[in-house]
């Protein structure tokens, strides 16, 4: 059943766009994924993010995701640097929204967002990404502001 669903969407998905089945899969299995790291006091910690390029990856960000990876996320770059607001809207798990300055030292964590909240939660000041992860995993890890991020481009 699964697998009939599955393909029922990617047919959806090739009708909307415009392709076939198989131009729909590889518009979906496009999503680049890349190595970040962040230096704590506590250590490297070593994750693999999806990258948010465009706005439409940008406004999906990890929403409709059950389940996100202890050492996944994502990461949406941004430039030029400016300040940003995300909320959790459609978003089921909570997420931990990391913002990073042009310097890529951390500016600030909001932790353990509220899974379909509407409430902005903002950046403070002008920052050059912004990376969730799994909800609780900068307090595990004991990563906090000023800590040191980085990622291929």
């Amino acid at each position: 059943m699964r697998g009939k669903v599955l393909f029922a969407t990617l047919i959806a998905l090739a009708v909307s766009t415009g392709g076939d089945a198989r131009t729909a899969t590889t518009r979906v299995a496009k999503v680049a994924i890349i190595p970040l790291v962040i230096k704590s006091a506590h250590g490297m910690n070593r994750f693999k993010v999806e990258v948010a390029h465009t706005s439409e990856e940008q406004e999906r960000g990890l929403m409709f995701r059950p389940h996100i990876a202890p050492d996944g996320g994502m990461i949406f770059p941004m430039n030029p640097a400016r300040m940003a607001s995300f909320w959790m809207k459609n978003t089921v798990s909570s997420l931990d929204i990391v913002f990073i300055r042009p310097d890529r030292t951390i500016a600030r964590i909001a932790a353990n967002a509220v899974p379909y909240s509407l409430e902005p939660i903002d950046s403070g000041e002008p920052v050059s990404a912004v990376l969730e992860i799994a909800g609780g995993r900068a307090a595990e890890l004991g990563i906090s502001a000023n800590d040191k991020v980085s990622w291929a481009h």
